[in-house]
């Protein structure tokens, strides 16, 4: 299943030519990849499919996405370490 997983975009960086950025997860802050939503800045909300933000989501739509999935048990891989 391909999931595209809710976060909040806590700093926003470059890093090779590319615009990058640290997500927290709900507590799980990862590196996250904004080339395709360039327009992301601190405090918003992105989707996250495999380490890329595919769009901007409204707050309260995260939160129903996240519980959702914490719900169905599917956060686990969050909690792995990043490469």
């Amino acid at each position: 299943m391909c999931l595209a997983v809710p976060g909040r975009v806590v700093e926003t960086y470059t890093e090779h030519d590319m615009l990058m950025g640290r997500v927290d997860f709900g507590g799980v802050v990862k590196r996250v990849c904004l080339a395709h939503t360039p327009e992301a800045q601190v405090d918003d909300y992105v989707l996250v499919h495999v380490g890329f933000a595919l769009s901007r989501i409204d707050e309260a739509e995260a939160r129903r996405v996240f519980e959702f999935l914490e719900g169905m048990d599917q956060l686990e891989e969050l909690k792995t370490d990043s490469p």
